[in-house]
């Protein structure tokens, strides 16, 4: 296992983590959650993601039974949470103070942990004055209940915003984001967020590596069954991935599988690499429903070498969406 800084902050973060979305406590019986868990550990990876949202909390609860049980070194993992649906009811959502510090105190129940190592917004929230979350995590960190704190799909501009709301205050800046990134998206990451790895130090936590799976190439000719395409409340999901677009990107995904089968790997382990290769990156957070798919994952990190000038521009060709910087 290969392992990052988190950005400029002295935490080291495995450059493959495990996540739990749409997995834990919905796709996967507990037990199999625990046998992937205790790969990725013996494998090295040393981050667990997680969220409040992710099936109602029962996700962590999942995860918590989980470290209860494996009783690993505290100082040897490194586990995240993120805040914002917590509920349905008016306070229960968003960055403000009280849903911050509420959803926080519930995750370190729920995780069965003393501190978060990674606390995330996990979206800007249009009716909380930034000044009030930023305050509100560094309260929490000031506190010991959590270590860093970042942000998730938030824009170049919202980040900068709390950067120097924190710095003028004196308080504990944002140091990290969660964006999607892979083959198919891109331009956030690459373009949109450029200067802040320089400026501030910016560290990542990518999410979706596979483009919700199409570039694993199982939808190369239809949807399998046993996929989150087919779980309930997964509609948006298959729509988004599965329109217009994403039949241009399945056509995509088709001829990278024969590129991937040229360098004696597969499309997962391609793409995964390919993340991989951004020094931008931090960790790739993978997930699985299967302890092989795990498995199969974490052989991405022996690929990346393989991903020469000449292969990155014959991917490069095939995608055909490489950003590009405004002019100005």
């Amino acid at each position: 296992m290969e392992y990052r800084r988190l950005g400029k902050s002295g935490l080291q973060v495995s450059a493959l983590s495990f996540g739990s979305w749409v997995t834990f406590a919905h796709q996967i019986e507990n037990n199999v959650a625990e046998e992937c868990m205790k790969v990725a550990y013996d494998n090295g990876i040393n981050f667990f993601d997680n969220a409040e949202a992710y099936a109602g909390g029962k996700s962590e609860i999942v995860m918590g039974n989980i470290l209860k049980k494996m009783n690993w070194d505290r100082s040897t993992y490194v586990v995240s949470s993120k805040v914002f649906w917590g509920g349905k009811l008016p306070n229960q959502m968003g960055l403000s103070k009280k849903h911050i510090v509420e959803a926080c105190n519930n995750a370190l129940k729920r995780l069965q942990v003393e501190y978060l190592d990674l606390y995330f917004c996990h979206r800007p929230d249009k009716n909380t004055p930034v000044e009030e979350t930023v305050r509100a995590m560094d309260t929490l960190i000031q506190q010991g209940k959590i270590l860093y704190w970042g942000t998730s799909e938030w824009s170049a501009q919202e980040i900068m915003e709390a950067y120097g709301i924190a710095r003028q205050y004196g308080l504990t800046p944002p140091t990290m984001e969660q964006p999607q990134y892979n083959m198919f998206h891109r331009d956030k990451f690459e373009v949109e967020f450029n200067k802040l790895y320089s400026e501030i130090g910016l560290g990542t936590t990518i999410w979706s590596p596979l483009a919700s799976g199409i570039l694993t190439g199982k939808y190369n000719n239809e949807i399998p069954k046993d996929t989150r395409f087919e779980l309930a409340n997964m509609d948006w999901l298959k729509k988004e991935a599965l329109g217009e677009d994403g039949q241009k990107n399945i056509e995509k995904a088709k001829q990278l599988t024969l590129l991937a089968k040229e360098l004696n790997t597969n499309l997962p382990r391609l793409a995964l690499a390919w993340c991989l290769k951004n020094k931008n990156v931090s960790t790739v957070i993978t997930g699985a429903s299967k302890v092989e798919q795990l498995k199969d994952n974490l052989q991405a990190l022996e690929v990346v070498e393989k991903l020469t000038d000449d292969v990155l521009l014959q991917i490069e060709t095939i995608l055909n969406n490489k950003p590009k910087f405004p002019a100005y």
